[in-house]
């Protein structure tokens, strides 16, 4: 058998008999569709009782529902383009779920954004404790300079020398002062922004995460809506089916008025999964829009939290140098560093090792 022929197989005869327990019915739309008595599995292709002969089902035609978001079938999904190609941006790679680190159960995409931007938070407030410390040991530092400048030994030497001791013992003090000063500007200019800088930032993070979460759990009514309706479609199918047997058994006037009311019901079941479906579609789109937006928004606002923290820290080597207390050789490597600092390719690194998937959803087709 030739590739083409795998791949398109011939369709079924409209006059070849169905399999067993298979019955022929039309969609509200006028389109045929096939509905197995047994287990209620529906199908826009007709059965055939040749073995592996594929079926489209009715309940997601060339998709595949994940956690209720509708994802393309790899066979149908047409070719999806990046929103941002080459910028590794969080909007093209958190769109499915992932196992959670205990593997007890599942996080979305958008938890996994969310995380980071809490762990940078933390982080920050890290930084800002760490400067404090720092202060703490500078002003602990001037103290002792200061006291130990005040000491009245060696206090009787005399002539030049004793012009030069005197001034040694001054200078602690100046230095004294100069480690108060270091301190003052390092909590001013380094540890109070960096306590400071998005002060909402959990309030913010919560909004974000109580506004996706219930477009989700919208998402979730709906879907649930789509598969009860697709089992009432079902189930008036089955029961016309019944009166069309019954009818092929003895004909009578009730049952065909019981037909007819079977049929009235079929049909309008067939409405109510439409509308259900299309209910689901706008819940999804609007899903899908809040989670480009949102996502691109925890994206630009860690870019900025990048910055400000690189910014202070330069501040920080920056005030070192001025204070001239050390060797200005110990800063050059953390000077060089900081201006390495790149938020783009940081971002990159992180998509590649956190991604849950870049497939984006689809609309439930029936």
């Amino acid at each position: 058998m030739s590739v083409s022929a795998l791949m398109h197989p011939p369709s079924p005869d409209l006059r070849d008999p169905l399999p067993p327990h298979w019955r022929c019915y039309m969609s509200p739309q006028g389109r045929r569709y096939y509905v197995n008595t047994i287990n209620n599995e529906t199908t826009w292709e007709r059965p055939s009782s040749v073995p592996g002969t594929p079926k489209t089902s009715i309940r997601h035609k060339n998709s595949l529902p994940i956690n209720c978001v509708t994802f393309p079938l790899p066979a149908f999904m047409p070719e999806q383009q990046l929103l941002k190609p080459g910028e590794w941006s969080y909007c093209d790679y958190f769109w499915t779920d992932k196992k959670d680190s205990q593997g007890n159960g599942c996080i979305t995409g958008f938890e996994v954004l969310l995380q980071k931007q809490l762990r940078g938070k933390q982080m920050q407030k890290e930084m800002a404790e760490f400067i404090r410390e720092r202060i703490k040991i500078e002003e602990e530092y001037a103290k002792n300079l200061s006291k130990l400048s005040q000491i009245p030994l060696a206090g009787q030497e005399e002539g030049t020398l004793g012009e030069a001791w005197a001034q040694l013992k001054k200078s602690l003090a100046d230095e004294a002062e100069v480690h108060l000063k270091f301190s003052s500007k390092l909590q001013s200019e380094v540890e109070k922004p960096l306590l400071t800088f998005r002060e909402n930032f959990k309030k913010d993070m919560k909004r974000f995460d109580h506004h996706i979460a219930d477009l989700r759990k919208q998402l979730v009514g709906r879907y649930a809506a789509v598969e009860k309706a697709r089992k009432a479609l079902a189930d008036r199918q089955k029961e016309l089916d019944l009166k069309t047997q019954q009818l092929e058994i003895k004909l009578s006037n009730k049952i065909e008025e019981d037909i007819k009311k079977a049929r009235r019901k079929s049909t309008q079941a067939g409405d109510d999964l439409m509308r259900c479906v299309d209910l689901y579609n706008q819940s999804q789109s609007k899903w899908f829009e809040e989670m480009v937006t949102t996502s691109l928004e925890l994206e630009r606002l860690e870019v900025e939290r990048v910055e400000m923290i690189r910014q202070h820290l330069c501040q920080y080597t920056t005030l070192r140098h001025e204070t001239d207390m050390f060797n200005q050789s110990t800063m050059e490597p953390v000077d060089q560093l900081l201006q390495c600092v790149d938020p783009a390719r940081d971002r990159e690194l992180w998509v590649r090792e956190n991604k849950t998937g870049e497939i984006r959803p689809v609309d439930i087709e029936i």
